[in-house]
């Protein structure tokens, strides 16, 4: 099948054969047809399975029989997601000079609106920021939008959007067709998929597997106190094999990404970093270092876990296990795409073991034990541990946790709440969690010397009644 078969107009054929994609995809076999039929869809299938394609291409063609601005909204959890999105638009409508606009926190709003005022064909926005210029700003309307789409829909509806997500609902006019993609189905789709329309078409990927066949998965156990040195060996075991293949390493906290970037670099890996706390020039230009090959790994939180399509990806390590099955699934969707050979490592301490059976669980996959020299991660241990100290040491110099309190600050004002009390609140819990900890570790010394305490239970009892006395 091509996609002249899905009743795609031939500029659009045209332009898909100029850039190189000969053929539909499922998702986009099953998809485009109903979209162009206007009918509501919700698509899930795996990472790298053309789901931009397959809400970008009806759009297009929908919105060349009668153009006008602004005719779609796509909305999307992450920046980086957002500007690739507008890329790929701009690609396939650039025989028909397509206008588009990117909303997103980090840059200039004043430079935003007046882009919006501007009236594109299609807007891609984060929530936050687009929330913010429809309840600042009246030069533009979203009334006589044709199609809304969200992308890495689970995450938009998970929750942490809800405030910016039902303000830009509510500035949606209620006829219009809504497109739900995502490369995990999760409880909360589960739940969109009972509440949408009679007629919405749902495509669900029928694979077991929710990973590619092309992704080879592996684990490394080691030590917690030992895991740094483990990384730096799995990427120096890697560059003796494939000097040209780019690597992505996820890690837990912006922080934790800043410190193994400068670590890697001061012990001879050209890195780049992408978390939240640098700036989105930063950011951009960070991945567009990596992108274009300049430095060869990327060290990144979750805001890189979701939809960025870099096909040239031949190892992702997970210097920390996600909490989340479904974020390991696009974490490890970051490589093995477009049909190419990809391979996934995870450094698994004694404290993982749980995580990793969720995983398993959630791919139907036995992850594989991946061979790294011990000798040879003891040679490098101690040169690592002293680098990244020394890397701890220059952060800390820096205004790095100042400006996360800053934020953090800002995010609470915004939300209505009094920083200084959510602060006071926070030390009081802590301060009860360790008096808690001291009551219970007293009451079990007391049980060693043969007292009358003799389970866990009974402490708690212990701990509830000293509280009801004060």
């Amino acid at each position: 099948m091509n996609f002249q078969n899905l009743n795609l107009s031939k500029y659009l054929c045209d332009q898909l054969k100029a850039v190189g994609v000969k053929s539909p995809t499922e998702i986009q076999k099953n998809c485009i047809p109903k979209i162009l039929d206007g009918i509501d869809c919700i698509g899930c299938a795996k990472t790298g399975s053309g789901k931009t394609l397959a809400f970008a291409l009806p759009i297009l063609q929908k919105l060349w029989e009668e153009p006008y601005g602004i005719f779609a909204l796509i909305l999307t959890p992450t920046r980086e997601l957002a500007y690739q999105i507008a890329d790929q638009f701009a690609v396939i409508g650039k025989p028909k000079n397509l206008r588009h606009c990117v909303v997103t926190g980090g840059m200039e709003m004043i430079v935003q609106a007046r882009e919006l005022s501007n009236k594109p064909h299609i807007v891609v926005a984060t929530p936050g920021r687009l929330a913010d210029h429809l309840e600042s700003c009246d030069t533009f309307s979203l009334k006589r939008i044709q199609f809304l789409v969200l992308d890495e829909a689970d995450r938009l509806l998970g929750g942490k959007f809800d405030k910016q997500v039902a303000t830009i609902f509510n500035a949606l006019p209620k006829e219009r067709q809504t497109l739900l993609f995502s490369a995990t189905m999760t409880d909360t789709l589960e739940k969109v998929k009972m509440i949408t329309k009679k007629n919405t078409f749902v495509y669900e990927s029928t694979a077991e597997v929710k990973t590619v066949d092309e992704l080879e998965q592996f684990y490394v156990l080691c030590p917690y106190n030992v895991k740094d040195g483990y990384l730096v060996e799995i990427v120096r075991q890697f560059r003796e094999k494939d000097e040209k293949g780019l690597i992505m390493i996820f890690t837990d906290t912006c922080k934790n990404c800043q410190l193994l970037h400068m670590t890697l670099n001061e012990v001879g890996f050209d890195t780049v970093s992408l978390h939240a706390m640098i700036s989105q020039r930063q950011r951009l230009a960070g991945l567009a270092k990596f992108k274009s090959h300049v430095s060869k790994i990327l060290i990144a939180t979750d805001v890189a876990s979701r939809g960025l399509d870099i096909p040239a990806v031949s190892l992702v390590i997970n210097h920390i296990i996600p909490n989340n099955a479904t974020d390991y699934v696009h974490r490890v969707g970051r490589t093995a795409r477009a049909g190419r050979q990809g391979r996934a490592v995870s450094i698994v301490t004694q404290h993982d073991i749980k995580l990793v059976k969720a995983i398993e669980e959630k791919i139907n996959i036995r992850l594989k034990e991946y061979d790294v020299s011990g000798l040879h991660v003891a040679k490098i241990l101690t040169q690592v541990h002293v680098t990244k100290r020394e890397a701890q040491i220059k952060l800390d110099e820096t205004d790095f946790d100042e400006r996360r309190l800053i934020n953090k600050r800002k995010k609470l004002i915004n939300e209505g709440k009094d920083p200084d009390k959510v602060e006071q609140e926070i030390k009081r819990k802590r301060k009860e969690k360790k008096r808690q900890r001291f009551e219970r570790k007293n009451l079990i010394d007391k049980n060693c010397d043969g007292n009358s305490v003799n389970s866990k239970q009974d402490i708690d009892d212990h701990i509830n009644n000293v509280k009801k006395s004060e």
